[in-house]
């Protein structure tokens, strides 16, 4: 009886934390909760990523703001990958010159330099957000100098959105991809692509049958892949002859596919379970790299390695770096970011590029590039379980 008891203070504390599914209470309805619905607030008033979602909940249609908002069937796995973070807890170092931080945030992504470790994640339908869409993420990934990698399945064409590049060519897209049995169709499209200067394609292969999302069903706004498709190593093989560009493999969620990935020559993979919309029950990008951490650290310098999913602060960028992963990837975000047009990402980029330096700084890390595990206690201390 005297063990129960000392647990129950603890009790509460674990409950607290569970309603929320979207966004903590860091004191946003209080300040700006009279700002009248299907309006914004002023933009300089948005303090961190989650910010963005609680303004564009307010701001878009229903049905608008669930596309971007659904996960799979119970959302456990969508829930998962916000909590996932805070299981785990840092191990700071102190009286470390952390002065120089900001200089070592420029990271190389397959050869290509950007100003930070983290990048626009293919997301589709950019124009539910804003008359502009896509256009917004390529001006405002070029002016913070980072990567944005455009969905197939966006607003805008393939065309489009090249045309929204600079003139003097000197901005750097990837091109996310779903592919049909039609190998006609896919030769054109990498061959389109290419053309249109993508320096990378990057295949999503978590999908290869329709999402089990019930929260977008009920408003009409289910997947935009809805058939069986055929994914397979050797028809990846297949897809390596059809193209000279880089063909990274996006929704790898296991340290196994990660091994075969190395052996067939795969340039890079992306850990993610597709922002928890595909298949419920599934790990966090998290989950994988620690996975690949514990299992086979070597991984991490035979193949590069990035994640996405569930990321919202700069602490969130620290723990994946941790362990291995090159440059993450956020998705919703930068989305909701968009309801503000150009200037809202540009800010979500600044927000998220501040955090990673100051919490790396409070972290005692000097330089991003030399980060490792030994910041981080592993142990899941159960919380959120």
């Amino acid at each position: 009886m005297r063990s129960t008891l000392l647990l129950l203070p603890l009790i509460p504390a674990a409950v607290a934390t569970r309603p929320f599914l979207n966004e903590p209470d860091t004191g946003i309805e209080d300040v700006l909760g009279s700002t009248p619905a299907g309006s914004l607030p002023d933009l300089e008033r948005i303090v961190g990523l989650p910010d963005f979602e609680w303004a564009a909940r307010r701001y878009m249609n229903a049905s608008s703001y669930t596309y971007y908002r659904n996960g799979a069937a119970g959302e456990w796995s969508y829930r998962n990958n916000l909590e996932v973070y805070g299981r785990f807890r840092f191990r700071p170092r102190m009286l470390v010159d952390v002065t120089n931080i900001e200089s070592t945030l420029p990271t190389s992504i397959l050869g290509h330099n950007f100003s930070a470790p983290f990048y626009i994640s293919p997301c589709a339908r950019g124009g539910l957000a804003h008359e502009n869409a896509e256009r917004n993420f390529v001006k405002a990934a070029y002016e913070e100098d980072i990567l944005y990698i455009p969905s197939l399945y966006a607003s805008l064409s393939v065309d489009d959105i090249a045309a929204a590049k600079p003139s003097n060519g000197s901005q750097v897209l990837f091109q996310q991809v779903y592919l049909t049995d039609n190998d006609t169709e896919t030769q054109q499209l990498f061959d389109h692509v290419k053309e249109l200067g993508s320096k990378a394609i990057v295949f999503t292969v978590d999908s290869a049958a329709d999402g089990n999302r019930h929260r977008a069903s009920r408003y009409g706004v289910g997947s935009a892949d809805s058939s069986f498709t055929y994914i397979t190593w050797d028809y990846y093989k297949k897809l390596q002859s059809m193209t000279s560009l880089p063909v990274i493999l996006k929704g790898i969620q296991s340290v196994e596919d990660v091994k075969l990935a190395v052996q067939h020559k795969v340039p890079a993979v992306i850990l993610s379970n597709h922002g928890g919309r595909q298949l419920d029950s599934t790990p966090s990008p998290l989950e994988v790299a620690l996975e690949i951490h514990q299992e086979a650290p070597e991984l991490f310098d035979q193949i590069e390695i990035y994640a996405d999913g569930g990321i919202r602060y700069g602490a969130d960028v620290l723990k994946l770096l941790a362990l291995g992963v090159r440059a993450v990837g956020l998705g919703r975000p930068f989305m909701f970011a968009n309801t503000y047009g150009v200037e809202g990402v540009k800010r979500a980029i600044q927000l998220l590029k501040h955090e990673i330096a100051i919490d790396a700084g409070n972290l005692g890390v000097a330089d991003l590039k030399k980060i490792d595990a030994s910041y981080v206690k592993w142990t899941n201390n159960g919380w959120f379980s």
